[in-house]
């Protein structure tokens, strides 16, 4: 029989029962897919166990990769190559490993912009064809973000999620834990990073999903989610991605899927700002960051004006939990500033306790 887990984030804001979203289940059992519950074999610790999402599949040419977060296959860098990865994860198996499709491959170390990690594929476990659930095959051709786009998501908690790019070009200090439910607390800082609303695209179990356009027919990636807060969700660009995964793996990587077009409703950006405008409030807010990135202010990024789409300006992330607002002035160099609460920003593993029961795994 199996044991039900509590899932719920184990670095940040509680969430609720496996099931949060309305097709999650379907992604947290055994599946060739990908966007399904995954993780390394050795992700757990005396009481807690923890999983995410097995995203996507890249090749470079003669091996075929899983790709996920580091803190999903890799443990946060505390993994060595060649440990299993096991699918689902051991948070949807009552703590024990399930079929093994995978082995930790040379990956990013956590602290080079990306949160990324690959596995290589064992053969006859998941599918050759790179199909996500919910989404089906992906492009292979890669899409830059922009602010408004318009974009979707499989993972292994929510299922099948939509939101949009609220900002580009964001620097954040992410929340991670050493181990599975315990160990010590650190932070990460990033650059250059993709902020997406609303709250509701993804949930603790996430991370690893590979976020694409909402193009039914040729959804083209563009970032990898590793984390968030109640009301955003974080994602590294794909480009950088890919290129960084390439460099630890020392041979170029592409994404498995097929070759389309998109429609033009992905193609067009008219709601958003031009790139023009875009690139100069982005060189506003790096010549003023140190000043602007302190004391609750945990992100800032490039994103629209509320009362005029075609506006950039400096979208600051303040932490609301520490109650204290800070004083940020209302322009930068002539671009607004728009102040936006929200709790600390967490990487998105799940995890539960290993007993069944509704442990505080935070």
């Amino acid at each position: 029989m199996r044991v039900f887990i509590a899932s719920i984030l184990c670095a940040g804001f509680l969430m609720t029962e496996v099931g949060w979203g309305d097709n999650g289940p379907n992604h947290q059992t055994s599946s060739n897919s990908y966007g399904v519950s995954g993780g390394n074999v050795n992700d757990r610790s005396s009481a807690f166990c923890c999983g995410g999402t097995l995203g996507s599949l890249i090749t470079d040419g003669t091996t075929t990769y899983i790709l996920s977060n580091n803190h999903v296959l890799a443990r946060s860098g505390a993994a060595s190559p060649g440990e299993a990865i096991t699918q689902p994860g051991l948070i949807d198996n009552a703590c024990q490993q399930a079929r093994l499709v995978a082995d930790l491959a040379p990956s990013p170390a956590l602290g080079t912009n990306v949160d990324a990690a690959v596995a290589a594929l064992r053969p006859g476990t998941m599918s050759l064809g790179g199909e996500i659930l919910d989404i089906g095959q992906i492009s292979t051709t890669v899409r830059p973000p922009a602010i408004g786009l318009s974009v979707a998501k499989s993972g292994r908690t929510t299922g099948l999620t939509y939101g949009s790019i609220q900002s580009v070009n964001a620097t954040v200090t992410v929340q991670y834990r050493l181990g599975c439910g315990s160990g010590k607390k650190f932070s990460v800082t990033y650059k250059n990073q993709i902020v997406i609303t609303p709250g509701s695209f993804s949930a603790g179990g996430d991370s690893g999903s590979l976020v694409v356009t909402s193009d039914a027919n040729c959804p083209q990636p563009v970032g990898l989610l590793f984390a968030g807060s109640s009301t955003s969700t974080i994602a590294n660009p794909i480009g950088e991605v890919l290129n960084k995964v390439g460099t630890a793996l020392g041979r170029n990587v592409s994404f498995v899927g097929k070759t389309c077009t998109p429609s033009t409703t992905t193609t067009a950006l008219s709601s958003g700002p031009s790139p023009a405008v875009v690139g100069n409030a982005a060189s506003v807010l790096q010549e003023h960051l140190p000043e602007l990135m302190r004391g609750p202010v945990i992100g800032i990024g490039v994103g629209a004006a509320e009362n005029n789409p075609l506006e950039a300006v400096l979208v600051v992330y303040i932490d609301r939990t520490q109650g204290v607002t800070p004083n940020l002035p209302d322009h930068v160099r002539g671009v607004r500033v728009r102040r936006m609460f929200t709790d600390p920003f967490v990487a998105l593993p799940a995890c539960g306790s290993c007993n069944g029961g509704a442990a505080a795994c935070k």
